[in-house]
């Protein structure tokens, strides 16, 4: 099961760390990602493409946590095979 999720943080050194540190943690396996700053202002925004057996909840939950991230919102799921 893939899921694409969008996060919008403070860009600090450690922010992108932290979030794949949660994703790999909760099981996740990042298939593609993206960065970009935000205009004038210290915010990113990241979009993660992960695939994992594991419901996305388990790693929305945890993500919002984060000291940094303000906001992760879960765009899309779909249905396709893992490979190992």
């Amino acid at each position: 099961m893939q899921h694409q999720l969008a996060v919008t943080a403070r860009f600090r050194p450690e922010t992108l760390e932290r979030v794949l540190r949660v994703v790999r943690h909760r099981g996740f396996q990042v298939c593609s990602m993206n960065m970009v700053t935000v205009g004038n202002t210290d915010d990113i925004n990241i979009e993660l493409t992960v695939a994992s057996l594991r419901p996305v909840e388990l790693l929305f939950s945890q993500l919002s946590k984060l000291v940094d991230v303000g906001r992760v919102e879960i765009q899309q799921q779909t249905t396709q095979q893992i490979r190992a």
